[in-house]
């Protein structure tokens, strides 16, 4: 998103007599010098007035005071005009006072207001909670700071603007961003704002599972998914979102195999050790890769064992993607991490063409990055890694997954009928084609006749 092009917004607001200030996280952003994801703008304007100086201007929540103003069409990357993304539109909010929140979500009205202390009084956070103004002069910085959020930013401190049990109350999804905010920027949750989280966490249980689940995202993608983790913990939020989670601590690993401690401990290790950036699925399949654990801890008589977890936390996995909202494709990928974890210690031992099928898993550098950050996590033996990467490395993409030999036509005018045989057959013969044993049409055929006479 261009700064340039939110200045502007702000330039031209100026011209016809209105406030105008950057506001919010890129505030916070600029100050820390880094790039803002995007920019926010608030205004003494109405939603009626923006929008009648910026004709070409989407009404994404009007009666909350907020509207979109997009990029130049020259400057837009999305080719879908019906899809107005963040990133291509600079977001411009009215002064407003919030009055009530009886959904623990939105407020029930807002009232407008030419006071941008009034706007600023009812945000989150001291350090979203700054007013930046572009066109300020060097003395002053032009930055607008009611709230002592500047301070908090240099003290590293995550703090509400005013009393941490009514921002909750107000939008409970708060307290996972506390979390959230701390683990990015490291920085220390307040003793008033954790001790209002760990008062109401219960109550993060009216917040859509949407919501929850893109925060907890947000979390898992990020540099430090350890230390937010660890804060879901101190603040009493993981037992309330992912009670599965909470569960692993405690639940002893046989030291041999685990020398870094319990389930708990060697799952946020692993998280610490996945490359930077990463896919959410990767991010959510490391997360719960160990869930079925707890379930399936026992004492053998040789050492800890954790029999059936596989089949166990396939099934919990599968009831936290339903729970959370899911699309059924990243459902999908999050359960196949879980499922096939344990298969790596099977590789050197793989008949060339289990191999083969191993290495063909949608998405399989999921599979081999999780594998290794969860070798790094405990043993630190990177053998089976390092077979893999040779392998992939020796063996050409078309001999992974090469065209079919024979297909259930070919069958058919063989004289073989449709059944439940076909597929023991057609199983059989890329088999063959994947060890190196059959390589042309011809010889499936005399393969499969040989083998499966009518």
């Amino acid at each position: 998103m261009s700064k340039t092009f939110a200045i502007s917004i702000i330039q031209t607001l100026r011209q016809q007599g209105f406030q105008a200030y950057l506001a919010g996280g890129c505030v916070r952003d600029l100050l820390l010098k880094r790039e803002p994801a995007d920019y926010d703008i608030a205004t003494s304007a109405t939603p009626a007035q923006v929008m009648e100086i910026f004709p070409d201007t989407y009404a994404v929540g009007a009666q909350f005071g907020v509207v979109l103003v997009p990029l130049p069409e020259e400057e837009r990357a999305c080719e879908d005009e019906n899809i107005l993304q963040k990133a291509h539109a600079v977001e411009v909010a009215t002064f407003r006072s919030d009055l009530g929140y009886s959904d623990g979500r939105r407020p029930d009205e807002v009232r407008f207001s030419q006071d941008p202390r009034e706007d600023v009084a009812r945000r989150d956070f001291t350090i979203n909670g700054m007013l930046l103004d572009p066109l300020g002069t060097e003395m002053t910085g032009g930055v607008l700071d009611f709230v002592g959020g500047r301070e908090d930013l240099e003290a590293g401190i995550i703090r509400t603007i005013g009393d941490p049990e009514r921002r909750f109350a107000e939008d409970k999804l708060r307290m996972l961003r506390a979390v959230r905010f701390a683990a990015r920027f490291e920085y220390a949750i307040e003793a008033e704002t954790l001790a209002a989280i760990q008062h109401l966490a219960d109550e993060i249980q009216v917040v859509s599972r949407e919501r929850v689940r893109d925060e907890l995202t947000k979390m898992l993608i990020a540099s430090h998914a350890r230390r937010a983790f660890l804060l879901l913990d101190e603040s009493g939020l993981l037992q309330e979102v992912l009670p599965e989670i909470s569960a692993m601590k405690g639940v002893e690993q046989p030291p041999e195999f685990h020398p870094e401690g319990d389930v708990f401990v060697h799952t946020l290790l692993l998280l610490e050790n996945l490359p930077h950036p990463r896919p959410p699925t990767l991010a959510w399949g490391a997360l719960l890769h160990d869930v079925g654990k707890p379930a399936t801890f026992r004492v053998a008589p040789d050492r800890i064992r954790f029999d059936g977890h596989v089949d166990v936390g396939v099934k919990v996995a599968e009831e936290i993607c339903g729970r959370l909202r899911f699309s059924n494709d990243d459902a999908a990928q999050v359960l196949a991490l879980v499922d096939n974890h344990m298969r790596f210690g099977h590789v050197t031992r793989m008949k060339e063409s289990t191999l083969k099928k191993f290495l063909r898993l949608p998405g399989f550098e999921e599979h081999l990055v999780l594998h290794r950050a969860d070798s790094v996590a405990s043993h630190g033996n990177l053998s089976t890694y390092d077979f893999l990467q040779k392998k992939l490395a020796e063996i050409p993409p078309a001999e992974i997954r090469p065209a079919a030999l024979v297909t259930g036509d070919d069958l058919i005018a063989a004289g073989y009928a449709p059944g439940p045989r076909f597929r023991e057959i057609l199983e059989a013969v890329e088999d063959a084609q994947l060890e190196g044993r059959l390589a042309s049409r011809e010889g499936a055929l005399e393969f499969v006749e040989r083998e499966f006479p009518l």
